[in-house]
């Protein structure tokens, strides 16, 4: 499907964090004008902010602000969607593509709230999207076409990377990438307190961590290589670094980073069937 299908207008039912970083991910890769986002927030101040600093159109009445998009991207937290989604339900036309980024809440629930014409896609990005290096899995109802996927992809691929996945596997993504970066912030953290335990200034041994870990992502990114092949060159015999990996792997880091997947996936799952 051409990434250059086209989007019309679209409206961000939240002016949160994450609707915010969407905005801008979509003016910084042109995708979108000021004049083609409408934002529907119930805080005066955050309307007021989201109009002065990006030039939308910001609404406090959810259905005013959906009546001239053919896009609608639900930015709400998850125990208010249901409220959220039975005000909509008397303004949402069949020919809407509504789109919702709250963790939990399955196309089924969608659906059943919005009526079996709407046409919903659900997604689950993750923080990094605020950086524009955001992990998006996005999964589509039965109505959504591949016009409406690919609307989806072009959407989530402007702050970051998105990929298409099974409903059936949206509890795995949760666990992956969308609990993914307080993982990472853990391990970058004690990467940080061990070259402080080995004698280096705090703010020195911050910026080798961020950068080591900033600078592995992107040789696994650009180069392709499975990460085993990576690491197969940077461990000489007799080394320093497979001393290093030794421990980790005598003390069980990968089943732990696995066991911490298989758990925050688990916790996805509860809290879908709640």
């Amino acid at each position: 499907m051409n990434g250059d299908v086209e989007l019309g207008r679209i409206c961000f039912i939240g002016g949160g964090q994450m609707a915010e970083a969407l905005i801008k991910g979509l003016f910084k890769k042109q995708i979108f004008s000021p004049s083609d986002i409408y934002c529907s927030e119930p805080m005066a101040e955050r309307r007021a902010y989201m109009e002065k600093e990006y030039g939308i159109t910001a609404y406090s009445d959810n259905v005013d602000a959906i009546r001239n998009a053919e896009i609608i991207l639900l930015a709400v937290k998850p125990q208010v969607m249901g409220s959220v989604l039975k005000e909509l339900k008397r303004g949402v036309r069949d020919s809407q593509l509504i789109i919702s980024i709250a963790a939990g809440i399955t196309l089924a629930r969608l659906q059943e709230y919005l009526g079996r014409n709407a046409k919903v896609i659900r997604v689950m990005p993750n923080t990094p999207a605020l950086v524009l290096e955001g992990a998006a899995g996005i999964s589509r109802g039965q109505r959504a076409g591949d016009v409406d996927m690919a609307k989806a992809l072009r959407i989530f691929n402007a702050v970051g990377k998105a990929v298409e996945v099974p409903e059936s596997l949206m509890d795995a993504v949760t666990g992956l990438s969308g609990s993914g970066p307080a993982y990472c912030f853990e391990f970058i953290e004690a990467l940080i307190a061990a070259g402080i335990r080995e004698g280096l200034p705090r703010p020195t041994a911050a910026i080798l961590a961020l950068q080591t870990v900033i600078g592995s992502a992107r040789i696994c990114m650009e180069t392709g290589r499975h990460p085993m092949e990576l690491l197969s060159m940077v461990t000489s015999p007799g080394g320093t670094t497979i001393q290093g990996v030794y421990h980790l792997e005598k003390n069980g880091f990968s089943g732990i980073v696995m066991d911490a997947v298989k758990a925050a996936t688990s916790r996805s799952k509860e809290l879908g069937k709640g």
